[in-house]
C-alpha cells in the first residue's frame, strides 16, 4: 500500500474520548520493548511519527492515527515492563479492555512478539482477550532480522508452538518483520488491507466503563 498521508490524531484513555472518525480500525498490541513503534513508523514510512521511546513503558494512552484518510491505526499502551508499577499496569489493562469492548470500528488487532523469545503470560493473556472479543488477531515476530534466515525453522518452532496451542491446536499464519530492513512489510500490508474491508463489527451488551 503506498501511503501518502499519515497523521496523529489524538490520545485518549477513555471511550467517551476515542476521535469519532468512522473509520475501519486496526491496532498494535505487544510488550514495551517489543518494537511496536518502530514498526508503525516503518509500515508507514514515516520515521518520527509514533515517537521511539528509550524507556519502554512510556505509552500510557491510545494513540489514534489516520493513514491516507481511509484507515486508522491505534497505537496501544505497551505490557509487561517489569520497572513499571503494578498499579499502573493494572489500569493500562483496564484502559484496553474497555477499548477492544466498545469500539466498533475495530477490525483487527496486530499482536506483536519478538522473534527471540517464547510467547509469555501477558501475550497469552491479550491472545485470549481478542478471542474473547471476537476481535481477529494477526501474529506479526518483530525483529526478525535478528535471526538469520537459516536459523529461523528452529528458532521459530517453540514460538509457535505456544501459538499453536492458543489457537487450538492450528498454527496460525504469522508474518515476520524487520523495522530495519523493510521485510514483511508488504505481507503485512496485504493482512491489513484484507482485515480492514470488513464492516462494524458487533458489540458484546455488557455496559463498558468509562
Amino acid at each position: 500500500m503506498r501511503v501518502f498521508k499519515a497523521e496523529f490524531v489524538k490520545s485518549a484513555i477513555k471511550p467517551e474520548h476515542y476521535p469519532k472518525l468512522n473509520l475501519p480500525e486496526i491496532a498494535f498490541a505487544g510488550r514495551s520493548n517489543v518494537g511496536k513503534s518502530s514498526l508503525i513508523n516503518s509500515l508507514l514510512g514515516r520515521k518520527g511519527l509514533v515517537k521511539v521511546s528509550k524507556s519502554p513503558g512510556k505509552t500510557q494512552a491510545l494513540n489514534f492515527f489516520t493513514v491516507n484518510d481511509s484507515l486508522s491505526f491505534v497505537d496501544m499502551p505497551g505490557y509487561g515492563f517489569a520497572s513499571v508499577p503494578e498499579k499502573l499496569r493494572q489500569s493500562w489493562g483496564h484502559m484496553v479492555e474497555n477499548y477492544l469492548k466498545s469500539r466498533a470500528e475495530l477490525q483487527a488487532v496486530i499482536a506483536l512478539l519478538d522473534c527471540r523469545r517464547i510467547p509469555n503470560d501477558d501475550d497469552l493473556n491479550l491472545l485470549g482477550w481478542l478471542s474473547e472479543f471476537g476481535i481477529p488477531a494477526i501474529p506479526v515476530f518483530t525483529k526478525i532480522d535478528k535471526i538469520p534466515k537459516t536459523h529461523r525453522l528452529r528458532e521459530l518452532k517453540e514460538p509457535k508452538k505456544v501459538l499453536a496451542e492458543v489457537f487450538g491446536g492450528t498454527a496460525p499464519h504469522t508474518v515476520m518483520y524487520s523495522a530495519l530492513s523493510g521485510e514483511g512489510k508488504k505481507e503485512l500490508w496485504h493482512a491489513i488491507s484484507k482485515a480492514a474491508g470488513g464492516g462494524k463489527r458487533s458489540l458484546p451488551p455488557d455496559d463498558v466503563e468509562g
